[in-house]
């Protein structure tokens, strides 16, 4: 299902909301900066001259500033160009790239955000990405880390330029789901008659999406569902997980996997479903359980692997949740008699990710524990599959191989300053409220 994205909890900040059950709230990739609408830059008509005398519309490839949201001036590369449709003027609008940020947040431009004076036909891209990492400061440098969920650590150059030219462009700018209208991250295959749509209404439950507001609203008339479909697996408070059968729900499958890719960069989408599990952690009042995110796993794996594809959708990240779903497949594990690890590769923050869980669960044990315990003792008590306990406790340099074994160092002073640095473990899984039997006895 491709690699390990979004976990923890980078990108959008959750939204402030009031009560209201209908109120629509608005979120996007960079919710720390509030304004209403990009800026525009006063026209220079001497600049318009010249740029037209040297060719506008500007050319795939062009170099120039643009007026981003912050209204401030931000060196972007256009990526395509398009005719504005309502214009007789022959104007065009331009998709462009961030030079500083995240491709999440790639947009189409107005000629009028685009500081013309600027414009670069030809530049040396190394020396421009050094450059541009020069006028950085250290506050825009943070903000992108945050941002910055995902990785292409599995691809080679000829398959990485292949991935960034077929999806180099959102189809699809903005969707709405539930309460939220959200701003999308990523290209994401839907079929071809939904390729002209700037927004897609989604419904909440079935997952369904349509063109017009008015289809959804007729379709939530009828639509029956106030939960995903599938067995309700765990519930806690207003938490509730539930499993759904790629095989025996497959629209509501596949519907989720195109939803998923708008905010996953090169996860890949299959269409066969058939062959995953799906868990949607959701967040449940009176009107219904609302999706905040999901993994999948395979149904039969050899490689072992607990998870495949993760994901907290972006009204609801940094609040513990992608901890929590790592957790979750964790303890599916434990229930299943099996040790565990997540589809690789990881990407950067993904492996920072489980390399936090991992470190969490592995000290804490350690700290409790008194006398001795192996690697397959703690392999045992986790689910943590053996190479990644080695590998978490060798990046800590708690592990020395004395003898021919591998023998634990864990001075408790060491194990708490690794654990605050380790941060905090989030939601925590109240291992009693779940009640599931493991695919193999359903079946």
């Amino acid at each position: 299902m491709g690699s390990i994205e979004g976990i923890n909890g980078g990108g959008a900040a959750a939204p402030q909301c009031n009560s209201g059950a209908h109120q629509m709230v608005t979120t996007s990739p960079a919710m720390e900066i509030d304004v209403p609408s990009a800026g525009f830059i006063e026209i220079d008509d001497a600049a318009v001259k010249k740029a037209k005398a040297g060719g506008l519309p500007l050319e795939v490839g062009t170099r120039v500033m643009c007026r981003w949201r912050d209204h401030n001036l931000h060196p972007v590369k256009v990526i395509e160009r398009r005719k504005v449709p309502s214009s007789g003027n022959n104007d065009y609008e331009y998709y462009v790239h961030y030079t500083e940020f995240n491709r999440r947040l790639d947009e189409w431009v107005k000629l009028e955000q685009l500081d013309l004076k600027t414009v670069e036909t030809c530049v040396d891209e190394k020396m421009e990405d050094k450059a541009t990492s020069l006028k950085m400061t250290r506050h825009q440098k943070r903000k992108i880390d945050e941002t910055h969920v995902e990785g292409h650590e599995e691809l080679d150059a000829a398959s990485l330029r292949e991935h960034e030219e077929f999806t180099k462009v959102k189809n699809i700018a903005k969707i709405e789901l539930g309460r939220y209208e959200i701003d999308t991250w990523y290209f994401s295959p839907f079929p071809p008659e939904y390729n002209d749509c700037f927004k897609l209404y989604f419904c909440e439950f079935c997952l369904n999406f349509m063109k017009r507001k008015e289809q959804l609203q007729r379709h939530m008339r009828k639509c029956d569902l106030k939960h995903p479909p599938g067995d309700e697996i765990y519930r806690c408070g207003t938490l509730s997980m539930f499993e759904v059968d790629g095989k025996k729900n497959k629209v509501y499958a596949q519907n989720l996997c195109y939803l998923a890719k708008l905010f996953l960069d090169h996860k890949t989408l299959y269409y066969d479903v058939d062959l995953f599990l799906f868990y949607i952690l959701c967040e449940c009042d009176d009107r219904g359980c609302h999706m905040v995110g999901y993994f999948s796993k395979e149904k039969h794996s050899e490689e072992s692997y607990n998870l495949a594809c993760i994901l907290t959708l972006p009204p609801y990240q940094r609040k513990g949740y992608g901890k929590f779903l790592i957790a979750f497949s964790y303890e599916l594990s434990k229930k299943e008699g099996k040790v565990g690890t997540p589809e690789r590769p990881l990407s950067d923050l993904g492996l920072l990710s489980y390399r936090g869980y991992w470190t969490r669960v592995l000290l804490d044990i350690l700290k409790k524990h008194k006398g001795n315990i192996s690697i397959k003792e703690l392999s045992d008590m986790t689910a943590i599959k053996v190479d990644d306990i080695l590998s978490t406790l060798q990046s800590l340099e708690l592990i020395q191989y004395r003898k021919g074994q591998h023998v634990i160092c864990a001075d408790p002073k060491v194990l708490d300053r690794h654990l605050k640095a380790a941060g905090r473990g989030g939601l925590e899984v109240d291992v009693s409220k779940l009640i599931w039997i493991p695919y193999k006895e359903q079946s």
